[in-house]
C-alpha cells in the first residue's frame, strides 16, 4: 500500500447535519487545491442515516425518537452514535484510481489499526448479486466492527468511516444495519474487552499516516 499522508482535524461531539456541511466545505477546498487531504475524525449524537436505496422496511421504528437522516454516500443504512468513531475522508484521488479502489485501501488500513488494539479483522468480496459486503469484519466472531460508505465528486473523496469503539450497540438491533438482517454489530470493546476512544483515535490516526 502507497504512503498517504493525511492532515488530522479532530472534534469530540458534532450535529450530523453540521458536520454535513463543514465536510462540503472541506470537500470543495480540497477540489480547489485550499486544503490537503484530510482526515477528520469526530463521533455523532444518535442518528441513523440512509442511502437512496434503502428499502423503507429497513428503517428503525420511530418509537425509539432516534433521528433518521438522507445521506449522499453510498451504502445503505447505518447508525451513528457516541462511542463510535467517525472518519470522514477528504482526499483526492489519483489518476486511474476510483473511489471503489480508495475503499479498498481504508479497510486495510482500518484491518492494520484494529490488529494493532487486539482485533484480529478482514474485508469481504461481495458474491455476485449479493449486498455490498464492504467493511470491515472481525475474523473470529464474523461480526461487523467498521461501516464504510463513501462517493467521490471532481476527483475528491467524502463521507468515510464508522468504527465502533466502546458504545451501546442496541441500536443497531432497530433498523436493518448495511441491508444485511442477520448482520451481528460489534465494537472493540465487545472483542477485545479494552479498548478507549482516545486509544483508538490515536490508532487510527495512526493508520491512516494522520498528524496535526
Amino acid at each position: 500500500m502507497k504512503s498517504r499522508p493525511l492532515t488530522l482535524v479532530q472534534d469530540d461531539l458534532v450535529e450530523y447535519d453540521k458536520a454535513m456541511a463543514r465536510m462540503a466545505e472541506m470537500v470543495e477546498q480540497r477540489q480547489r487545491d485550499e486544503r490537503p487531504d484530510t482526515l477528520w475524525l469526530l463521533s455523532h449524537p444518535q442518528v441513523y442515516t440512509v442511502g437512496r436505496r434503502t428499502p423503507h422496511d429497513h428503517l428503525p421504528d420511530p418509537a425509539h425518537h432516534i433521528p433518521v437522516v438522507e445521506t449522499t454516500r453510498g451504502g445503505q443504512l447505518t447508525y451513528h452514535g457516541p462511542g463510535q468513531l467517525v472518519g470522514y475522508l477528504i482526499v483526492k484521488l489519483g489518476a486511474g484510481e476510483g473511489v471503489v479502489d480508495y475503499i479498498r485501501e481504508v479497510e486495510f488500513r482500518l484491518i492494520d489499526a484494529l490488529g494493532r488494539l487486539g482485533v484480529q479483522a478482514e474485508r469481504r468480496d461481495t458474491p455476485p448479486g449479493a449486498e455490498l459486503l464492504t467493511g470491515v469484519w472481525t475474523s473470529a466472531t464474523g461480526r461487523k466492527i467498521v461501516s464504510i460508505g463513501m462517493r467521490q465528486s471532481r476527483g475528491v473523496t467524502s463521507h468515510g468511516f464508522a468504527v465502533n469503539v466502546d458504545g451501546d450497540l442496541e441500536p443497531w438491533q432497530w433498523a436493518v444495519a448495511c441491508g444485511l438482517p442477520e448482520v451481528d454489530m460489534t465494537s472493540v470493546r465487545r472483542e477485545s474487552g479494552a479498548g478507549t476512544m482516545e486509544l483508538v483515535r490515536s490508532v487510527v490516526a495512526g493508520a491512516f499516516e494522520a498528524a496535526l
